[in-house]
């Protein structure tokens, strides 16, 4: 009885600190800027995030990338699209600070070229959610390292990312600075296998490799490649097979995605422009308009609980441009 006592005063006054300290920064943007309505709503954003500022001179400077941000939300949701943007935990952040800490470099994915997927005769699914199915692990949060490519192994044993970013630079995979899910496959298949999240816990950054063979998670027997820009493959191999990896080029506004199905008309779909892996986990139609249904790695606060829908069947952002899933066996 005294430890669960002491737990819940402790908890409390975690909870009594955290508090404390989110209204001392809103107390704090709303002396430096006023009360004025927009900073009202910066204020309201930084507390609801949990954001803190140590000075005047850095609360102007995010509230300026805060009104940046919101104009383009506006702007854009005025459009009538079939997709909505919204405030979320990056609005204080610019485009090039974001790019810098959630995308990895652009990587050519040559395997794509002639790929291995086989279409076979069987019934395609008018719609598919492989979440339905019980295969999907939660959604995760990469933290400030571009290492979205480790998070797409669509299995729903919760596998370990920190070994990907620490040990498959040998497969030309980068860390923190970027790779690609078919080379991760790569790298487990020749390694012999991937660890649980729980022997190999991630900590968004570069680390020494720590392997340890005893607790893999996962093997994997072969890569199956989609062949570049064709999304028929893409759309029989997710809904016949599984999930399916694929990456895309993420433009300023996708970083404030809120719901509905996106679409940009500045993004690029060739291998040297995708500068994001995701995980394809189904497909449907929204108010006419056919989307993917995609697993991102941004936490669950972000879009539509962590996920997100793309426009299918115009090769969107190339999200049939590096394409590949993994055959596994536990």
């Amino acid at each position: 009885m005294a430890r669960l006592l002491l737990l819940i005063i402790t908890l409390y006054t975690i909870a009594c600190i955290s508090s404390a300290n989110s209204i001392a920064t809103k107390d704090l943007i709303l002396s430096t800027l006023g009360h004025t309505h927009d900073a009202l709503s910066f204020a309201r954003f930084a507390q609801r995030y949990g954001k803190s500022y140590e000075s005047a001179e850095e609360i102007n400077h995010r509230f300026g990338l805060f009104m940046d941000n919101l104009k383009i939300i506006r702007s854009t949701n005025k459009k009538g699209l079939s997709y909505k943007l919204g405030i979320n935990k990056f609005t204080d952040m610019s485009w090039d600070e974001f790019r810098s800490t959630r995308l990895g470099a652009a990587q050519k994915c040559s395997a794509t070229l002639k790929g291995n997927h086989i279409l076979t005769n069987a019934p395609i699914p008018q719609t598919r959610d492989w979440r339905e199915e019980g295969i999907v692990s939660p959604v995760k949060n990469q933290g400030n390292c571009g290492s979205c490519w480790t998070f797409t192994t669509g299995k729903n044993i919760t596998l370990s990312e920190q070994q990907l970013v620490d040990c498959a630079q040998a497969f030309n995979n980068n860390g923190c600075q970027g790779g690609l899910p078919s080379q991760a496959f790569q790298y487990v298949r020749y390694n012999g296998g991937l660890d649980t999240e729980t022997s190999y816990p991630y900590q968004a950054t570069d680390g020494k490799c720590s392997y340890k063979q005893a607790n893999i998670g996962v093997k994997v027997i072969d890569t199956v490649n989609i062949t570049m820009d064709a999304e028929d493959e893409l759309k029989h191999a997710v809904g016949v097979v599984r999930p399916v990896s694929i990456a895309f080029e993420v433009v300023n506004s996708f970083m404030s995605y809120k719901s509905g199905v996106y679409s940009s008309d500045t993004c690029g779909s060739s291998p040297m422009d995708v500068n994001h892996a995701v995980l394809a986990v189904g497909y449907g139609v929204e108010k006419g308009v056919p989307y993917w249904l995609v697993k991102n790695s941004w936490g669950a606060d972000w879009g539509m609980d962590g996920y997100f829908k793309m426009v299918l069947g115009k090769n969107m952002c190339g999200v049939a441009t590096c394409a590949s899933y993994p055959v596994v066996s536990a």
